[in-house]
């Protein structure tokens, strides 16, 4: 993705190459109390997948077991799809452990981008699910099943505890995160299942109009379909290098050149590291030389205000000429 151009300016525009490379103090400094902050919300992370892994588990034991006694198909299958769930919390959890992946010579970002491809195959297990639902429900409709109700609603009743306090627990983390995102609607998709089963269940005991099971089922998985569109149409765009959600191009120019010392900026690159963290890349035109260094630290300082905190500036003067073949001044 870097340019690979041989530079020929002056002397002293090679050595301006080399520095605007480096890593000055202070973004050291930021660096650092960044990273600092990253790994404390990891580990929260990773306590509330941990957790939440266990707890559905638990669930789906307890629920098969009733689905045997009860002889519920609904509950087995029911089952079946939590336990979906708690393989798209193990997949959140390994795109959150591959997110902050070292570096290595062949993989010189690490494999952070994996937690890209994670959260668009999460999508894709979202989407279907949407269609089993669906096909249930239009079956439901031609063969209502008869129904256990009690047994049926104390067991969803008690999905509904652990799918929401999971979900809660996620929808506090899931702005920062799209791999988080993918497990909170995962689980938010379960709670509203299970909240259709029990209104349902409900309906049936009370009024034995069954025909409320498929419609609710229905109604659910437009709700999921929804949801899930942005997850995935995110996650497309990340995998394709597109500029992240969030970020504007023009609008990050403008605020490049409206710093002192820069008086244009050109070929800029914003593309996903992984699904938490930014690179960009640019050209930025400075008056002279010796305006190298702090040019190049305010230019960092307000791309780690807005979140991008991997960023590689190359300065040019306005008397040099920019040697990218796809350069183009704005």
């Amino acid at each position: 993705m870097e340019h690979n151009h041989t530079h020929h300016h002056e002397p002293e525009h090679r050595n301006e190459h080399h520095h605007n490379h480096d890593h000055h103090e202070h973004g050291h400094h930021d660096h650092h109390g960044h990273h600092h902050h990253h790994s404390h919300a990891i580990e929260k992370l990773s306590t509330i997948y941990i957790v939440a892994v266990a707890l559905n588990l638990l669930f789906v034991i307890v629920e098969a077991v009733a689905g045997v006694v009860g002889n519920s198909i609904g509950l087995l299958s029911d089952a079946g799809h939590n336990l979906s769930d708690v393989f798209s919390l193990l997949l959140a959890m390994i795109a959150l452990k591959l997110a902050s992946s070292a570096a290595t010579k062949r993989f010189t970002y690490g494999h952070r981008k994996a937690s890209v491809l994670i959260s668009l195959l999460n999508a894709i297990i979202l989407l279907v699910a949407v269609g089993a639902i669906v096909v249930e429900s239009i079956d439901k409709f031609f063969h209502p099943a008869e129904v256990n109700g009690t047994l049926i609603i104390w067991t969803a009743t008690v999905g509904i505890v652990i799918n929401g306090l999971t979900a809660w627990a996620l929808s506090r983390q899931q702005q920062h995160d799209i791999n988080t995102r993918g497990a909170f609607l995962h689980m938010l998709a379960d709670t509203l299942v299970s909240v259709g089963v029990v209104v349902s269940g409900i309906v049936i005991h009370y009024t034995g109009w069954t025909v409320i099971d498929p419609i609710i089922g229905l109604v659910i998985a437009v709700v999921i379909l929804i949801s899930t569109w942005d997850l995935l149409s995110e996650s497309l765009r990340m995998s394709t290098d597109a500029v992240p959600e969030g970020f504007d191009v023009d609008e990050i120019s403008k605020k490049i050149e409206a710093l002192d010392g820069v008086l244009n900026v050109h070929h800029m690159h914003i593309w996903a590291i992984s699904t938490t963290e930014t690179a960009l890349t640019c050209h930025v035109v400075i008056p002279n030389a010796t305006m190298l260094e702090e040019v190049t630290d305010r230019v960092k300082e307000m791309l780690d205000g807005i979140g991008i905190h991997h960023s590689t500036i190359e300065l040019e003067t306005s008397s040099s000429h920019c040697h990218d073949h796809d350069c183009c001044s704005h």
